[in-house]
């Protein structure tokens, strides 16, 4: 079962469970659609993998299997920028 993670690892955007623009890699790193998009040319920053779009979760079954509360938030080297 996917852990649902609240949040961008890039951005910190909230992402919540029934989020259309949540992305995910086959390790469930999670980020937002704009940073997928944007910033890593679609692939996953941790492991070069694809991102695709994180499946919803049916509402009536979040109270069974609950998303993920732990806020995961990392530095991510973005291709082509020159790190300070």
């Amino acid at each position: 079962m996917l852990e649902l993670r609240p949040n961008c690892e890039c951005c910190d955007r909230d992402l919540p469970p029934d989020s259309s623009v949540a992305m995910i890699c086959t390790f469930e790193c999670t980020f937002c659609r704009d940073c997928v998009v944007e910033q890593f040319n679609d692939r996953c920053p941790n492991c070069a993998g694809n991102l695709v779009p994180r499946p919803i979760r049916p509402a009536d079954l979040l109270n069974q299997y609950p998303a993920s509360s732990r806020r995961v938030l990392k530095q991510h080297a973005v291709p082509g920028r020159q790190s300070d």
